[in-house]
């Protein structure tokens, strides 16, 4: 271009600073700008201002709309005001909005609807819908844009009356006022009135059918969702995590799974980060190391690893498949950290019971200064909890206030699980009794089984009597005190506990195991008589069996049965 006197050429320097701020860097094309031989073009200045907002370098929009203004003759458009305004918006810079306000007042584009509508979406981000609605209303003409701009505004706001007021107004809905209302009615978990207003539009996107699916998720109603994510016209990966996402979300790993594998083999689309932060956590669950294996070749692959989430999420997922050794050294060779990522280690020792490599971690933390929060403590006292270490565990629930923080339910559960296995049962009591909150079902099970160990037959039946009232169709704490009654041969007991049992409708769930074996998760069920390898993994038992009873003699001398 210089060779070629080419760079006096408006529209031409105008492309090649644009291309430049979205390949080169930034910092190149503003050095271009800052040469250019036309001081005060509208076309060029705007293109330049509009690159900062690009990048997210807001302060630097300002500056240079403020430096044009003092230094060149040029005259700020309807444009300029608009890009501003969204910069101002996005930034959630009030007083450089308030600024703008009045510079568009005092040159006179109040009635541009253009710039009317970017200051009504502005002062809707800032959270100031007395003034976005005051301005929307002094519009004299409105378009769809203007419109779902209040509309955000006020379901961003949480005022849906509003909104849905406003809405029922529109003299044309489009498909971003439907889908802001819709969205609005799902973070409410207010399902029904969004899916009433689904099936009212006349022309679904693929962002309407994903926010719906994501609400049915959230409710927890996955089936809903499912029957939707099938019968979508069209999917794209935003869909696909979406309902992933739903089934880790609501303790389905297994069909998480199953839709990933689905998803690879009947499209063409890549997983992208979100899609691998969704399905690592099933991998995790299910304890599926071969895919999990698989997975982390791709994300290399594709140089996803660069991404925080992405590696805290392999962490946590080594972790959580016993693999320790391999989260460590993950976890080190991370180019950046964050405290969920501390959080995935500490929790990961804590599972295998490592408990003195998480509170290693958890100093390492501290010296590294990044500060705890509530699930890292969560995992401290975890840690404590798996390992017995009561001294240690009461030492940090308590310095839970040194760092600020306010023990949750979950941090008092841990203590009094903690408590109770150490066969301190007067004490977990009474923390139960000191607690802020009311004990929850969770607690009062831990407590129970505790009461068990300890063969405390008088405080299990204490415990049970409330966790009854709690939870009645819990049949882990029937069982608890039946067995504690059958150890003392109190046979009547027993058959009380089984007629409460009857009458509260609390049948024993049937246990259930899941392990991969060649790459395929199977699933078995206890006393399960229909699996087509029956007759094989039996005779494999009985063969453990034997081995198991003949490593016993060896190492006893024959001094066990």
């Amino acid at each position: 271009m210089l060779r070629n006197a080419l760079e006096t050429n408006v529209n031409l320097l105008t492309k090649f600073i644009t291309t430049c701020a979205s390949l080169a860097g930034i910092h190149h094309a503003r050095r271009v700008f800052d040469h250019r031989p036309h001081r005060d073009d509208s076309f060029l200045c705007n293109s330049m201002i509009k690159c900062h907002v690009g990048m997210r370098q807001f302060v630097d929009s300002f500056t240079l709309y403020r430096d044009l203004r003092r230094n060149t003759g040029f005259v700020p458009d309807s444009y300029t005001f608009t890009t501003l305004g969204k910069s101002c918006g996005l930034s959630l810079a009030i007083l450089e909005g308030q600024g703008l306000h009045g510079h568009v007042v005092k040159i006179g584009f109040c009635l541009d609807l253009h710039v009317s509508t970017a200051l009504v979406d502005m002062y809707a981000k800032f959270g100031k819908m007395g003034y976005a609605r005051m301005l929307f209303d002094e519009m004299s003409q409105r378009s769809e844009v203007s419109w779902t701009a209040l509309i955000c505004g006020y379901v961003r706001s949480g005022d849906m009356s509003n909104a849905r007021l406003l809405f029922d107004r529109m003299p044309y809905k489009d498909s971003a006022a439907f889908n802001a209302m819709i969205d609005g009615y799902v973070k409410l978990g207010d399902t029904g009135s969004a899916r009433s207003l689904f099936d009212e539009m006349p022309y679904r996107n693929v962002v309407s059918w994903t926010t719906m699916i994501y609400g049915y998720c959230h409710s927890g109603d996955v089936e809903s969702a499912r029957l939707l994510f099938d019968t979508m016209p069209e999917k794209n990966l935003f869909s696909w995590n979406a309902m992933m996402g739903g089934y880790c979300q609501n303790k389905q790993p297994y069909e998480a799974l199953r839709l990933f594998q689905e998803m690879q083999s009947t499209t063409s689309l890549e997983p992208d980060e979100v899609t691998i932060v969704c399905i690592l956590p099933a991998i995790a669950d299910l304890g599926a190391l071969d895919l999990g294996g698989w997975v982390h070749r791709f994300i290399r692959r594709k140089k996803l690893d660069r991404a925080t989430n992405v590696c805290t999420a392999l962490v946590d997922m080594y972790a959580k498949c016993g693999e320790v050794t391999k989260a460590r050294r993950l976890f080190d060779e991370m180019p950046e950290k964050e405290t969920a990522s501390w959080n995935a280690l500490i929790h990961g020792f804590a599972v295998n019971g490592c408990a003195r490599e998480a509170l290693d971690i958890f100093s390492k933390m501290q010296h590294e200064r990044y500060k705890p929060n509530d699930i890292t403590m969560l995992g401290v006292l975890s840690a404590c909890n798996h390992s017995g270490l009561v001294e240690e565990g009461k030492k940090w629930f308590k310095a839970m206030e040194e760092f600020r923080l306010i023990p949750k339910i979950e941090h008092y559960g841990c203590m009094v699980d903690l408590l109770g296995r150490a066969g301190c049962l007067e004490e977990a009591e009474q923390l139960i009794e000191r607690m802020p909150f009311k004990a929850n079902g969770t607690i009062l099970s831990s407590f129970l089984f505790a009461c068990g160990c300890s063969k405390d037959t008088v405080r299990a039946e204490r415990v049970l009597n409330k966790a009854v009232k709690m939870e009645p169709h819990n049949d882990g704490n029937y069982v608890m005190l039946r067995n504690l009654y059958a150890t003392e041969e109190r046979w009547r007991d027993v058959e009380e506990i089984k007629g409460l049992m009857r009458k509260n409708g609390a049948n024993k769930e049937v246990a259930c195991s899941v392990i991969e074996v060649d790459g395929r998760v199977r699933e078995f069920l206890a006393g399960e008589r229909l699996n087509p390898h029956l007759e094989a993994i039996n005779l494999t038992l009985d063969q453990l069996k034997k081995h198991m009873k003949g490593q016993i003699i060896k190492i006893t001398g024959g001094g066990l049965n």
